[in-house]
C-alpha cells in the first residue's frame, strides 16, 4: 500500500533490495571478469557524484559488494552495482567483493530494476526502459499487464503492483513506458527537457520515420506545441503524410499574432502645438483627450 500523507516510509534495506539473505557471505571477483547486465537501462556516468564514490573506495575500499550471476562461461553478469564497479576501476583496484547468485533472466531484471529505480534524479528514458523491463519480466512470470487502458476491470495487473511498489500510478508508469517507441534522437530531447513529457507520448504513436521529420523540426524551430502533434495525428488515421504536408500541418496550427503599430511624433511637431513649458506627460496627456473626444465625435456620426 502507498504510505499516508505525514507517514513514514521505511526504506528497504540493499540487502532487502537485492534479496540477498543476511547470512550470504561476499567473495572477491577480478573485474575483468564481470560483464554489464544486458540492456542495462541505468546509465553510468562520469560526474561529480562519481568522482566522490572514487574517492570513498580509494580510502575506504568497496563497502557494499555488488550483486553477479555466474554466466556459464566462467564469467559473471552484473546485477545491481555498476556504479560501483565502474568507481572501482577508477580507483585503480581489480577485485570487487560481490554476492554471487544463480538466478534466471527474469529474476535478475526484477532484482536489478528495484535496486536502482530508488536513485536520485533518474532520466526519463532510464525510467521507460527500466519499467518496461521489469513489466515484460513480471508478465512472463504470469502477471497480467495490459497495457491498453488502466480500467478495463481486471483485478490484478502488474502496473498496478509496480504501482504500489514505486509509489507511481499504473497511468504514469504506462506513460513512461511509451517513451521507449520514441527515436533515439526524440528520447534524448526529454531527457535533455527540450521536449515536454506529454507531448513526447502523443509522439510515441506515431511512425518512426515521420519522428525523424519532427526531430528535424524541433531542431530547427525550437518546439513543438501539442495542437500541431494532435492535428498532425487526426491528419494521419485520414491518410498518408509526406514532410513537406508535415510542416504544411504544423505551420497551419501556429497563431500568428498582429505585429503592433507604433506611431511616433517628433518634437519638433508637438512644439507647433504645446507651449513650451508643457511636460512630455502634460502633451501625453492632451493628446489622449483629444483623441477620447475624437472617438466619441465618430461613433455619434454613425
Amino acid at each position: 500500500m502507498k504510505a499516508r500523507s505525514g507517514e513514514k516510509i521505511k526504506m528497504a534495506s540493499l540487502e532487502e533490495l537485492l534479496g540477498v539473505p543476511g547470512e550470504e557471505s561476499s567473495s572477491e571477483v577480478e573485474i575483468r571478469l564481470i560483464h554489464s547486465f544486458k540492456n542495462h537501462p541505468f546509465k553510468v556516468i562520469d560526474d561529480d557524484k562519481m568522482n566522490d564514490l572514487v574517492e570513498s573506495i580509494k580510502e575506504h575500499g568497496v563497502l557494499s559488494p555488488v550483486l553477479l550471476r555466474p554466466d556459464g562461461n566462467n564469467t559473471y553478469e552484473m546485477i545491481s552495482g555498476h556504479r560501483r564497479l565502474h568507481a572501482a576501476e577508477l580507483a585503480g583496484l581489480t577485485t570487487v567483493p560481490a554476492f554471487i547468485r544463480d538466478m534466471t533472466d527474469d529474476e535478475s531484471t526484477i532484482i536489478m530494476v528495484d535496486s536502482n529505480i530508488q536513485r536520485e534524479e533518474l532520466l526519463p528514458s532510464e525510467k521507460a526502459f527500466a519499467y518496461k523491463m521489469k513489466m515484460a519480466a513480471m508478465k512472463r512470470q504470469g502477471a497480467r499487464s495490459d497495457l491498453s487502458s488502466c480500467q478495463n476491470g481486471t483485478r490484478f495487473r502488474a502496473d498496478h503492483l509496480m504501482s504500489e511498489q514505486f509509489g507511481e500510478s499504473a497511468r504514469s508508469i504506462q506513460r513512461y513506458i511509451r517513451l521507449t517507441n520514441l527515436i533515439p534522437d526524440l528520447l534524448d530531447m526529454v531527457d535533455k527537457k527540450r521536449l515536454n513529457f506529454t507531448i513526447a507520448v502523443d509522439i510515441s504513436y506515431i511512425n518512426k520515420d515521420i519522428q525523424t521529420w519532427i526531430y528535424e523540426y524541433i531542431r530547427d524551430n525550437g518546439f513543438i506545441k501539442p495542437n500541431q502533434v494532435a492535428a498532425l495525428r487526426k491528419y494521419l488515421e485520414q491518410g498518408t503524410v509526406n514532410q513537406p504536408l508535415m510542416i504544411s500541418i504544423f505551420n497551419s496550427c501556429i497563431e500568428l499574432k498582429p505585429k503592433a503599430k507604433k506611431i511616433t511624433l517628433s518634437e519638433k511637431k508637438l512644439k507647433k502645438y504645446f507651449p513650451p513649458e508643457y511636460s512630455n506627460e502634460e502633451m501625453e496627456q492632451v493628446i489622449e483627450n483629444l483623441l477620447e473626444n475624437w472617438k466619441r465625435q465618430q461613433e455619434g456620426s454613425r
